[in-house]
């Protein structure tokens, strides 16, 4: 429909083009007055005229003062004729001069046949942009059900990317190069009878490299890559999936050796059964092609299919089956060395300070993913030139890690003086009980400027990375995350919502500790509330399957750790009220305290602990 229009619109301004030269041809001048041929023989006979040019029935009549004069004769008598006719002597004819011209043939032309012109050729391009849309529409139709993947090609070296641009994921490397060797080379798979995996299935968390690394195999390789989101298949119309499948096949067996490479494949893989048009609902139909496709693969045939998801919990059974994706290779999330790695690579093409150390912002930066990593480097450079600086420098860098973390400064939200006392010993509070505690990681930093929804915070980094987290450390946890809370209720006497969010957590944690890690003594090493699934696979809550005694039990253990916590918190506190004014007066007075300030003023009463949590 929009097409149409547009032709419609098209065709009108050609019109209204042609109508405008057509006016133009046709329009007479009106520079010169027009008379009549009684006139003309008046002015003869006063002898005004000094020449006559006839051009058909036209005359162009020039007077002796310079004025030029228009008249018609008649059409079927000469001029001489007519002038007598009208009075006028042989004596005064021959004093003027008359001058004959044969009109033009163009113009006598172009008048008599452009109206008759103009309309035809404004209904044939009125049909020509009619039928061209019409031809569109259908090329567009056809186009419909072709595949959308994007193909970069192994010439295409803007695109190209090899295992150097990927840092860390070793392992998942090795996996790989065995088939990229087999693209490479498949005849010395075929001569020893070894099948290589037709499907490869990228497990991992949201930016931990899945795509990234699916183009570094076809760049290794030197193959076609081709590229497609699984949600690129589904469309409103039912069995237009299955024809982008099937076509994306042909294509990919026409260009092999090459990889086929479907990401977020969950959006058309997940596990069949829960839709309402059973079989004949599109993305069930899309699914079904797949599997088609995969199994229908010859045994030498050098395509392989690699796909990404962070969901493979949901994915249909057939999918993961031998001859299907039977390689699964997962990605985790960088240690502190692969952090510091891919800090290099996505500091290549940035103005560096000498005194950036990635080392220290690969240590600061725990549970970061490589698209973390790189949202972090450009958060600083964004940082750097707000700051009309010409280079990164490391302040930058640990700026737009709060940033990251905390969300940005909210200079706007003021505090009042209460309010940025009660905030400091908050603060205070957490970073006391923190560093009496043995089993917690060092404080880097903590501040009273609001950032995001908090109206303070305190920055606690481990000082290398954890795969397992002991009973002790979570106890531990659970005295910090209530430090806050009972430093207001011991220094003010009272309580406010501040302290929200980490009672929030701390009671989510603790019943984590009863009825999922096994750490409750009462309870025991039992898990309890195993999570459902609904339409779709989407989680719900979680699923009771345990009595109302089981339960009364748990509440009762998650009270108690809780209680626990805030008691022991509540002993470090008063114990130590000096020290926790301290820092909350420094807090009020700089607002923001570094690690090594804080080192500083808690060496006195706790030096070996600070000496031992430093190692």
């Amino acid at each position: 429909m929009k097409h149409i229009f547009k032709n419609l619109f098209l065709a009108f301004l050609i019109f209204l083009c042609l109508s405008a030269i057509f006016s133009l041809f046709n329009t007479p001048k009106k520079t010169n007055s027009w008379i009549s041929l009684g006139q003309l023989v008046e002015q003869i006979n006063q002898e005004k005229v000094e020449k006559i040019i006839i051009r058909g029935d036209h005359l162009e009549v020039r007077l002796k003062n310079g004025e030029i004069k228009n008249a018609q004769k008649e059409p079927e008598l000469a001029l001489t004729e007519s002038l007598k006719n009208y009075g006028l002597s042989s004596e005064k004819l021959r004093k003027i001069e008359i001058e004959v011209k044969e009109e033009g043939n163009f113009l006598f032309w172009l008048g008599a046949v452009l109206p008759f012109l103009l309309p035809s050729l404004f209904v044939l391009l009125l049909f020509w942009f009619m039928f061209k849309g019409a031809q569109k529409g259908q090329m567009q139709a056809f186009s419909f059900i072709r595949s959308k993947a994007r193909l970069i090609t192994p010439t295409n070296q803007k695109e190209r990317v090899t295992f150097k641009d990927v840092a860390g994921l070793k392992e998942a490397k090795e996996e790989l190069k065995e088939i990229i060797d087999f693209l490479k080379n498949p005849q010395k798979f075929i001569n020893i009878g070894a099948r290589i995996p037709k499907g490869v299935l990228l497990m991992g968390p949201p930016g931990t490299g899945k795509t990234l690394l699916a183009r570094a195999v076809a760049g290794e390789a030197k193959v076609p890559f081709f590229n497609i989101s699984g949600s690129e298949f589904i469309e409103l119309f039912v069995g237009v999936g299955a024809s982008r499948v099937r076509d994306l096949f042909r294509v990919a067996k026409k260009s092999a050796p090459c990889i086929v490479f479907i990401d977020e494949i969950d959006a058309i893989g997940r596990q069949r059964g829960f839709g309402f048009g059973g079989g004949h609902e599109e993305r069930e139909q899309t699914l079904n092609q797949i599997l088609v496709e995969m199994d229908g693969f010859e045994p030498n045939t050098n395509v392989i299919v690699m796909a990404a998801t962070n969901r493979p919990d949901v994915l249909d059974p057939a999918l993961l089956r031998p001859g299907r994706f039977d390689r699964r290779i997962i990605l985790d999330e960088p240690d502190i060395k692969d952090r510091e790695e891919i800090l290099k690579i996505h500091t290549r093409n940035k103005k560096l300070a000498k005194n950036v150390d990635l080392r220290e912002i690969a240590e600061r930066t725990p549970g970061f993913s490589g698209a973390d990593l790189a949202n972090l480097v450009n958060e600083a450079a964004l940082l750097a030139a707000r700051r009309d600086k010409k280079e990164i420098e490391q302040t930058e860098f640990r700026d737009s890690i709060e940033k990251v973390l905390l969300g940005p400064e909210r200079k706007s939200r003021i505090l009042s003086k209460k309010e940025k006392e009660i905030a400091a010993y908050h603060e205070a509070g957490h970073a006391l009980v923190n560093v009496v505690l043995p089993h917690t990681d060092p404080v880097h930093k903590i501040s009273i400027i609001s950032r995001g929804k908090a109206a303070g915070y305190t920055l606690k980094l481990p000082v290398e990375d954890k795969h397992f987290r002991t009973k002790s450390e979570f106890l531990d946890e659970l005295a910090v995350l209530l430090g806050g809370y009972t430093a207001e209720e011991i220094v003010f006497k009272d309580i406010t919502t501040g302290a929200a969010n980490d009672l929030n957590y701390a009671s989510h944690l603790a019943r984590k500790l009863v009825t999922q890690y096994g750490m409750s003594k009462k309870i025991g090493p039992v898990v309890f509330g195993e999570r459902g699934r609904l339409l779709w696979g989407q989680d719900v809550i979680a699923e009771k399957r345990y009595s109302e005694k089981i339960a009364a039990e748990i509440d009762e253990e998650v009270l108690r750790l809780i209680k626990e916590a805030h008691r022991e918190a509540r002993r470090i506190i008063l114990q130590k009220r000096d020290l926790l004014d301290k820092i909350a007066q420094r807090l009020i007075k700089k607002e923001t305290i570094e690690r090594k300030e804080f080192e500083r003023l808690v060496k006195q009463g706790l030096g070996d602990k600070i000496a031992k949590k430093k190692k």
